[in-house]
């Protein structure tokens, strides 16, 4: 579900207030364990951080118009959405949040390929996220995000 926003603030507004509280302690657990050199806005209708133009000039592939997007939080219609694209291009990373993730959370692991959804707010892990964001770095990023580019 995509929320008319053009700022974090408007987007926070825009959500229904119940799950508000959530995203708030989601995005501050974000923003509080996140490497410096991300940059946060609006990207896709979400929550977004992305790899500004002044770190990564070529931009996104897709449209190098955009930054290279990173990660997002989003409240969708039946779930609250993180998305990470490094959980999805590190096999490493991967395995490593699908092993840590029953020592926090009781219930089954709902994740797609860059997608862990959350139907339940009391089921986020914020710790075990904490440690996520903090795994990668803009520059591991930019490198991984260029030899996945190349190898296709």
């Amino acid at each position: 579900m995509q929320y008319k926003a053009d700022s974090v603030e408007e987007y926070l507004n825009a959500i229904p207030e119940e799950r508000r509280d959530v995203i708030e302690k989601l995005r501050a657990t974000i923003v509080s364990n996140l490497p410096k050199g991300f940059q946060e806005g609006i990207s896709y209708g979400m929550i977004g951080w992305v790899v500004p133009h002044s770190a990564y000039a070529p931009g996104y592939h897709c449209d190098p118009k955009l930054p290279l997007p990173f990660m997002s939080i989003a409240s969708q219609k039946n779930f609250i959405a993180l998305y990470h694209m490094g959980v999805y291009a590190d096999k490493e990373l991967y395995d490593w949040f699908v092993a840590e993730y029953p020592k926090h959370v009781k219930t089954k692991l709902d994740m797609g390929k860059s997608c862990i959804r959350f139907k339940k707010p009391e089921n986020i892990p914020f710790e075990l996220i904490g440690e996520l964001v903090s795994k990668m770095t803009p520059q591991q990023w930019i490198d991984l995000y260029e030899a996945n580019l190349k190898s296709k």
